[in-house]
């Protein structure tokens, strides 16, 4: 189980990497006017969404229930499901703004600084 806790936490580190490259990746095109949500951004923000509630999930499994902060991980939840909203939503636009992308990229920087900050 400690391994597949560890995957998961893994795949849940790189979800919040897929997220900021991806949106680094189309800074340069938002000059362009080309800039667009990619598959990077949409699918590391899902990643991060299923993992981290699998890794809440197999916390309460093994017993460990009592040390799950269930406020922190509330708001972690909304801010990951904000940041899918937002890519869900401006994924078929063919030119998105600097702005979009630097919600994004902010909240995801957002819920990093939550889940080391916030004991």
């Amino acid at each position: 189980m400690e391994t597949l806790k560890n995957v998961l936490l893994v795949l849940h580190i790189a979800g919040f990497a897929g997220i900021i490259g991806g949106v680094m990746m189309q800074m340069p095109k938002v000059k362009e006017g080309t800039a667009k949500i990619n598959g990077a951004i949409l699918h590391s923000s899902l990643l991060q969404l299923v993992t981290g509630l699998a890794l809440v999930g197999m916390a309460y499994g093994m017993g460990n229930g009592d040390f799950v902060n269930n406020a922190k991980i509330g708001v972690k939840t909304v801010v990951v499901i904000a940041i899918v909203v937002i890519a869900l939503v401006f994924k078929k636009k063919q030119n998105v703004s600097a702005g979009v992308f630097g919600a994004i990229g902010g909240l995801a920087l957002l819920n990093m600084v939550i889940a080391v900050m916030w004991h």
